[in-house]
């Protein structure tokens, strides 16, 4: 009785530990760093996301199934006596599959994909992002300072019917990024790293 007491209080202890290290198992979106840099007249957007899939979802992904994940960026001003202005608001979609004849994984974002071989390298592939435009000179005033902000999703809605069924019960497949608000001045350069 007192060894399986003992077994009992240990194996408590560790789940109690895994549950207070975030860092041992965190599933989900998060955002590393993002720098707004100016180019010529538009803006890009340099951002690292590290995207951590539940054990289902690497499983689906193993089986055949594509994972789409969304990028959102939208920047805006707040105003007393209207809406808030939004003079940028841009997606962008990046797809993660995994191609089992190759045992390579393929990811394809507006119009450029190609392979790697690890699931890990696929993910560290698919939250990276490298001079996306996102802001038009036309579209902002110099001297007003702006609210950007940008979060990375996984798109339910490209999945297929069944899967879409499934996740909407399944928060393990619910795999978002908070939303990264910061400050934007077009007359600086915007760096935010976390």
């Amino acid at each position: 009785m007192t060894h399986r007491f003992k077994n009992w209080t240990q194996c408590l202890f560790l789940v109690l530990g895994l549950l207070m290290c975030p860092g041992v198992y965190a599933e989900g979106i998060k955002v590393k760093s993002a720098e707004i840099e100016r180019v010529d007249t538009d803006w890009l957007l340099n951002a690292v996301f590290n995207i951590e899939l539940s054990p289902g979802l690497e499983d689906a992904l193993q089986k055949g199934l594509v994972l789409s994940f969304q990028t959102e960026f939208e920047l805006t001003r707040g105003r007393w006596y209207w809406f808030d202005e939004r003079p940028s608001q841009v997606t962008r979609l990046t797809r993660v599959s995994y191609q089992p004849l190759t045992k390579q994984y393929r990811i394809s974002s507006e119009g450029f994909s190609f392979s790697v071989v690890t699931m890990r390298e696929a993910l560290q592939a698919a939250g990276t992002i490298g001079g996306w435009r996102i802001i038009e000179r036309a579209n902002i005033d110099l001297g007003k300072t702006y609210i950007a902000a940008l979060r990375m999703t996984l798109d339910l809605s490209k999945l297929p019917k069944p899967f879409q069924v499934n996740a909407l019960n399944n928060r393990d497949w619910n795999v978002s990024s908070d939303w990264l608000r910061f400050p934007f001045s077009p007359s600086f350069q915007n760096v935010i790293a976390q």
